[in-house]
């Protein structure tokens, strides 16, 4: 199985470790690149900055509230560029809101999933997410 760049943008310290660990479990070879707010996930998905060596994500995991720009604004500016609208967006967040979740798929997100608070439930939402995005889906080449 080839190598997939997954692009977290997480502002939580412990998600983002749990997530990575989570992640490393499944054995798969992966890239992981991780941004702790909207304005740093534009400036690495446009390149600029600190990241114009990096190669474009294959996957966004997304979440919600960020600091600086969140994350429904991130979303939208992705599903509106014309080239970064193939890659896709999982929202991975702590809101479980009808109005974000309907926010979220009317700016095209690819899917909307809550973080459960229980760590177990956590992981095992992580593995889903991998084992479904990198072991089934054929995402579009960088």
């Amino acid at each position: 199985m080839p190598e997939i760049h997954i692009l977290l943008v997480e502002d939580n310290e412990g998600d983002i470790v749990l997530t990575l660990e989570a992640l490393k479990e499944a054995k798969l070879k992966n890239k992981i690149s991780v941004v702790r707010d909207g304005e740093e996930a534009l400036e690495f998905l446009y390149r600029q900055g600190p990241y114009t060596n990096e190669d474009a994500p294959q996957l966004v995991l997304l979440d919600i509230n960020l600091p600086k720009m969140d994350g429904k604004e991130v979303l939208n500016k992705i599903k509106n560029d014309i080239d970064l609208k193939k890659i896709p967006v999982v929202i991975l967040t702590t809101s479980s809101s009808e109005k974000d979740i309907l926010e979220a798929y009317n700016n095209h997100a690819n899917c909307y999933i809550t973080k459960p608070v229980d760590l177990d439930k956590f992981i095992d939402v992580i593995h889903t997410i991998e084992d479904f995005w990198i072991s089934i889906v054929q995402l579009p080449k960088p």
